[in-house]
């Protein structure tokens, strides 16, 4: 089976340097080369495929090394000294080359993520009225945790606090390099067991809470016309009485038309920031939803693997009592929450992207 996997993956890079050579073909042919509109492009497919080529070119080097030392070592015929002397390099190009072949493999499956190094990550309170505002809260504390350890950038775009001091909704920017390879799985429902600070009686409650985790690449080639394709609401934000807060029309609310897409901002107290932080995160859910029309093929694939990252589907459990997170799209169980709700989610996330990488190899 992993000789089916590494066949098919050499085959995968033989197809992409196929069209890597055809593109550059295409750059050097002077129409093309003088049209922007079709240049671009190609230059950025290029750049692209470039980052998976020239590892491949290595990789093959020292595979065509590795097979001419076995050739000769196994030829009779040939000088004993320069048998000798294949044989010893026999291993080291052994361990060079499978390491390249591994390191392929994370390329493959993963190039696509990696060149994401901006998210929108949203928190939503579900079911479980001020408890599931607390684990809200939790999760946010854990991800800006885990986020500042990897050396990310936080911002909060808008928050909805609740009476008890959680969140109904928080959305955050994360930024850093191949951040959504890191929280891309984060998106799905989140349930917590625990025995709420409401609780008198000391019985333990289910609560959820959503989290999605929209990629927001650096190019987004969508079109909006502010002026037609989305309708605007302003209306005053919510605050104690008497502030600036309450007394500007500064809260915004954008509908795209088309879709049904909204948004509503009222974290700043001046509207044209509201304004420009709901269009971009407007362009970012317009970005999601279209992309995963685009690419109905490739989610499926991943709804087998990792999920889909849909809010409706469960996907990890976090009981208290036990001191347990459970992961139940890999079936894993890690006795360590109280670390985990702290932000020391390496273990968690490095689980979930190995079996990613393989699911992914498999169906290549």
């Amino acid at each position: 089976m992993a000789q089916e996997v590494n066949d098919r993956l050499i085959l995968k890079f033989e197809e992409l340097q196929s069209r890597y050579d055809q593109l550059n073909e295409q750059l050097s042919d002077p129409v093309i080369a003088s049209d922007p509109n079709r240049s671009i492009g190609i230059t950025k497919e290029v750049g692209r495929l470039r980052r998976l080529i020239y590892p491949f070119k290595t990789f093959r080097q020292v595979r065509t090394e590795l097979e001419d030392a076995r050739t000769i070592v196994s030829d009779r015929s040939q000088d004993a000294e320069l048998r000798e002397m294949a044989e010893t390099e026999i291993d080291s190009l052994r361990a060079r080359h499978d390491e390249l072949l591994e390191s392929l493999k994370a390329l493959i499956v993963t190039d696509d993520d990696a060149a994401i190094n901006s998210v929108i990550l949203e928190i939503r309170a579900g079911t479980g009225g001020a408890e599931a505002a607390l684990f809200a809260r939790d999760l946010f504390n854990m991800y800006v945790h885990f986020s500042e350890k990897k050396g990310f950038s936080v911002e909060v775009l808008d928050q909805s606090g609740s009476e008890m001091g959680g969140f109904k909704e928080v959305v955050l920017n994360v930024k850093g390099l191949e951040v959504f390879r890191v929280l891309g799985y984060e998106g799905g429902g989140h349930r917590v067991q625990r025995v709420p600070v409401t609780e008198s009686q000391g019985r333990i409650h289910t609560s959820a809470a959503t989290v999605a985790v929209l990629p927001e690449p650096e190019e987004i080639n969508i079109s909006i016309n502010w002026d037609t394709d989305v309708e605007e609401f302003v209306s005053r934000s919510g605050g104690p009485g008497g502030q600036n807060v309450n007394k500007v029309s500064s809260a915004i609310r954008l509908v795209h038309k088309e879709t049904g897409i909204t948004v509503s901002m009222r974290d700043e107290k001046s509207q044209h920031k509201n304004r420009a932080k709901g269009r971009r995160i407007l362009m970012t859910r317009l970005y999601d939803h279209l992309h995963r029309a685009s690419t109905a093929e490739r989610d499926s694939t991943r709804k087998t693997m990792i999920g889909s990252g849909d809010r409706s589907q469960r996907i990890r459990t976090y009981n208290f009592p036990q001191n347990r997170v459970t992961d139940h799209r890999i079936h894993l169980d890690l006795y360590s929450l109280d670390r985990i709700i702290q932000g020391d989610m390496d273990d968690l996330v490095e689980a979930l992207q190995t079996y990613d990488k393989e699911q992914r190899l498999e169906n290549l």
